[in-house]
């Protein structure tokens, strides 16, 4: 699905990911894992159209699209679920979700109900403005934002950020699901635990560069991940 080769980004002199490659596969979850300032962001990102690298390629399926805009990189089939949530709060529930498939010409309706199925909270607040949700609320409707525009792979930077344990719970199951549904997902976490449990593969970045990559339960066991990243392991 997505082909990250040698991907490289600068912000002035300050080198933020250095030389990374990875891949994405079809249907499948993969994250990425690391401490704050690791360049997880900025990668996703660059991929998004955001940022600019300062060099690398990046292909989705086989096209490239480092350089475009990013409503040229979301019409071909990726989104991104913003680290903050972003809502537009004076918005209804219902207005964020169809700003999310704003460039879409085709019937949505079909996508709205998927995701008053995947979160029936938002249907019951459908006409409540975005601003007066819950954190968790209105992080379910970040997601479900980015699910209107159909895409076959949606990024998620810090899904679980500053919610309660039990929302972070609700959150990961319904990554799941979303992946069981065929849409492929990129994680950036640093709840490494709980994105490492769901993943399919996963790589660890620290200061830019990748220095650990392997499947999900491969990185659980690592000891220097669990060290570094679970609290566990070797010291």
């Amino acid at each position: 699905m997505l082909i990250v080769r040698n991907l490289s980004i600068r912000y002035g002199g300050i080198e933020a990911v250095r030389d990374i490659s990875f891949d994405v596969p079809d249907s499948k979850i993969v994250t990425l894992v690391g401490a704050n300032g690791a360049g997880k962001s900025s990668t996703l990102r660059a991929i998004i159209g955001l940022v600019k690298p300062s060099g690398g390629s990046i292909l989705l399926r086989d096209s490239y699209i480092r350089g475009r805009r990013t409503d040229e990189i979301v019409r071909q089939g990726i989104t991104l679920v913003p680290e903050g949530r972003h809502v537009f709060p004076d918005q209804t529930v219902l207005e964020n979700l169809k700003i999310g498939a704003y460039l879409r010409k085709d019937d949505i309706s079909e996508d709205l109900e998927r995701v008053y199925t995947l979160f029936p909270r938002l249907k019951e607040r459908s006409w409540q403005p975005a601003g007066t949700l819950s954190g968790g609320e209105q992080q379910m409707l970040a997601v479900g934002r980015a699910l209107m525009a159909n895409p076959a792979l949606i990024m998620m930077d810090e899904p679980s950020l500053g919610l309660a344990p039990i929302v972070v719970q609700e959150i990961f199951n319904i990554i799941r699901r979303i992946n069981e549904q065929g849409t492929t997902v990129l994680l950036v976490e640093q709840n490494a635990n709980m994105a490492l449990q769901i993943a399919d593969y996963a790589y660890v970045i620290e200061n830019g560069t990748i220095t650990i990559k392997g499947t999900g339960q491969e990185l659980l066991k690592n000891e220097k991940v669990r060290a570094a990243y679970l609290g566990t392991g070797a010291k």
